[in-house]
């Protein structure tokens, strides 16, 4: 089934969401726990809640925009004063995991296990329940939306398949909000390296990254779509990264006809239009 474009708020021809993925140590050691005996490479991961939070949000500020935050229950649990700093600056904060394992796999039980320490530990910090959750490495299992949907989640923003938000079906005539997202729009690919981790060793310029996201915003805003951009503070909370990101949303929010806002308040806007719900058909072995 075809996702049709969603009509925006006030006539607006597209949504924009600057989105970021708070992993910091997490993204690491939920591959593996012995990472943490590497002293260097933490430290790396740890520049994101540390140096590279704080910078972002001074961005966000300076152009009056709302943004969502996924953090891994494990990250709030380390710094809770920089996850309390985000609400505090008015952004949301949305569920990534508790130590961004890899989801690929995990039996129901399992992962419920990870979904409840997560909102546990985020509702405490935070005082909010999230309402918006990304799976870690995008990684949804066919069980994911169900087990998302009984515990109150608003919406989810793991899947690729349109350029549009639209409601996913629940076992049981319920659904989601799923938010799409893409590899392309993503920093993880441009930039980020770490030995025996993550990456080929080749990193890439701000002017690189910038160009490509520039494109996929103008090709996305002339569909009537959701640009959805995934940035990771330990990556693009560097210097030049954040300078060039600054850019960026300066472009986008120069567009009057573009809606700027946080994932959340995208998907309150989708739930709003009653749409009717899809669903993605997983495919049967049997046909291969």
């Amino acid at each position: 089934m075809t996702v049709p474009p969603v009509p925006w708020p006030n006539g607006k021809r597209c949504a924009a969401s600057f989105s970021f993925d708070v992993d910091a140590e997490s993204a690491m050691l939920g591959v593996d726990p012995s990472h943490a005996d590497r002293m260097s490479a933490i430290s790396h991961q740890a520049y994101g809640p540390l140096t590279g939070v704080p910078r972002l949000l001074k961005t966000l500020a300076k152009h009056s925009i709302r943004s969502t935050f996924f953090v891994p229950g494990y990250t709030a649990v380390r710094y809770p004063d920089v996850i309390r700093s985000i609400v505090d600056h008015g952004h949301e904060v949305a569920h990534h995991g508790y130590l961004h394992e890899p989801m690929r796999g995990l039996t129901e039980a399992q992962e419920s296990a990870i979904l409840d320490r997560g909102l546990e530990v985020l509702e405490s910090v935070t005082g909010i329940r999230p309402v918006g959750y990304r799976a870690p490495m995008w990684e949804l299992n066919w069980h994911s939306p169900k087990l998302l949907y009984n515990r109150g989640f608003l919406y989810d923003s793991s899947l690729m398949d349109t350029d549009h938000p639209y409601e996913l079906g629940v076992d049981g005539g319920s659904s989601l909000v799923e938010i799409p997202i893409q590899w392309a729009l993503d920093d993880w690919e441009q930039y980020c390296y770490v030995p025996e981790f993550s990456g080929s060793g080749l990193i890439e310029s701000p002017a690189k990254a910038i160009e490509l996201w520039r494109l996929e915003f103008d090709a996305m805003r002339a569909e009537g779509g959701c640009f959805v951009l995934t940035n990771h503070p330990f990556l693009s909370g560097r210097p030049s990264r954040a300078l060039a990101l600054d850019g960026l949303i300066e472009y986008v929010c120069a567009q009057d006809d573009v809606w700027v806002a946080s994932l959340g308040e995208i998907a309150g806007h989708v739930r709003g239009l009653g749409l009717t719900a899809r669903s993605i058909e997983r495919p049967n072995p049997a046909d291969f």
